[in-house]
């Protein structure tokens, strides 16, 4: 009757958040961004199509076409589609970036980060790094070279709303395309398991088989092993043995055993069990337990690409602005190469440059206030790129300027992808992010720990 009575509770306390959160102005005008960076990639992915129907080097823009369509479209359009049809309630998987149901959840933990990184580290584990554009051009040339990363990042995977705080993996032989993995996810304050469970973290272990293309994207990705369910027990049984005084509870049947696929089309077949990882015992540094990892704190690829596109069309608009400054100038027609006829002179000229010298000022405050993770600045760069790719489109329709590779179509292309970056997901989370502070159950029983093995 107990557990009844707090499965109950639990679904009470969900509606009365549901319920308290409303969306904000801020809330809608983020979906309607995010709906009409969809749109505009269409419009692109058929400009780019359109441009290299021709012979000779257009062709290659069909490689630019498989881009958009794997990596920017598909992504987008799950993305919204899994918003309608996919439930935003735990049901034991993650999502992709996508939307898309991904890994299954298959571990649970009890205790404190600290004393996690300790117990990963002891049994054999190295923690993955953080995907960046740092850590991506380091893959890159891992895999040119064929030479090792064992801190190689792991793809994002979301639960509760948020990428994993953090992953651990397990290069095999030196490959590139096998590894074990596994994502942690710090479970919300008050938030139980199905069944009344108290947890800390969520965890999903896979493993990695070889390199393919994803069913659903076709974007380049890795193949999981089907039976998620080796990798689980391979987890458990590297922690328990680097900790032994490490205790492991299971759920029995805690959800229904199933073939399914994940969000890159891979099988999956498990048998519903669900281990809970006790690592309270493991003694760590105090000052080291009070430090926490969340991933909304962690500045994504997505806004750094935003903010940087940005902040160099700034420098470049800066550069015209000085060129304006300085040009000399005629006041009759002339052929001279050294000078240019401006109607109005001088004062003309530079009247330009000041407004160039102004646009290119409020695009570089705009990059460094999105890359500081203000959320009104990438509302505000994001609007500025819809303003230009709605002009150019207008343009383009009316036959007053169209859009082609020799005209505009690099900076609509720009303007569309800097407007995908700062719409994502993870673009949002980190604009918007507070200070998490974070109410362990765990940092108690780790003090009483502590004090009991002194």
């Amino acid at each position: 009757m107990s557990r009844i009575l707090l499965i109950d509770h639990n679904v009470f306390m969900a509606i009365r958040r549901s319920r308290e959160r409303r969306p904000s102005v801020m809330d809608v005008v983020d979906g309607l961004l995010f709906a009409f960076a969809g749109l505009a990639t269409i419009w692109l992915a058929y400009l780019v199509v359109k441009e290299s129907i021709r012979p000779g080097w257009p062709l290659l823009l069909l490689i630019v076409f498989w881009v958009l369509l794997t990596y920017l479209l598909l992504p987008r359009l799950h993305r919204i589609m899994t918003q309608v049809y996919v439930p935003g309630y735990f049901i034991g998987r993650a999502r992709t970036s996508d939307g898309l149901l991904g890994d299954p959840v298959n571990l649970a933990l009890r205790g404190h980060e600290a004393q996690i990184h300790m117990a990963m580290t002891r049994a054999g584990w190295t923690r993955a790094d953080d995907l960046s554009l740092r850590t991506g051009f380091r893959i890159l040339r891992s895999t040119l070279s064929r030479r090792s990363y064992h801190e190689a990042p792991v793809s994002p995977l979301h639960l509760f709303d948020r990428q994993q705080d953090f992953a651990y993996q397990q290069e095999v032989a030196g490959s590139p395309s096998k590894r074990h993995h596994v994502r942690f996810w710090f479970c919300p304050e008050d938030w139980m398991l199905p069944g009344g469970y108290s947890v800390d973290w969520l965890a999903a272990g896979t493993y990695d088989k070889s390199v393919g293309l994803s069913l659903f994207t076709l974007q380049v990705t890795h193949k999981i092993e089907e039976d998620t369910d080796i990798e689980r027990d391979y987890i458990v049984e590297t922690v328990v043995t680097g900790s032994p005084e490490v205790e492991v509870d299971v759920i029995e049947n805690f959800s229904t055993g199933y073939h399914s696929r994940n969000g890159g089309g891979d099988l999956i077949i498990t048998d519903g069990n669900l281990p809970i990882i006790d690592v309270r015992r493991i003694t760590v540094p105090e000052i080291a337990a009070i430090e926490h990892t969340d991933s909304r704190d962690k500045r994504p690829v997505q806004t750094v690409f935003g903010a940087g596109v940005a902040f160099f069309r700034g420098l470049g608009f800066l550069a015209i602005a000085l060129l304006l400054f300085v040009l000399p100038i005629t006041d009759a027609e002339s052929l001279d190469l050294q000078s240019v006829t401006v109607e109005g002179g001088r004062p003309a000229l530079i009247i330009a440059g000041c407004v160039v010298a102004f646009i290119s000022l409020i695009d570089i405050g705009l990059a460094l206030a999105v890359f500081a993770g203000r959320n009104w600045a990438r509302i505000l760069l994001m609007l500025s790129c819809v303003v230009t790719t709605i002009g150019a489109f207008m343009g383009n329709a009316n036959g007053s300027e169209a859009v082609t590779l020799a005209t505009s179509l690099p900076t609509v292309g720009i303007s569309i992808m800097v407007l995908l970056a700062l719409s994502s997901n993870r673009a949002r989370q980190y604009a918007v992010r507070g200070r998490h502070v974070r109410k362990h159950i765990a940092g108690r029983t780790y003090e009483q720990a502590a004090i009991g093995s002194s």
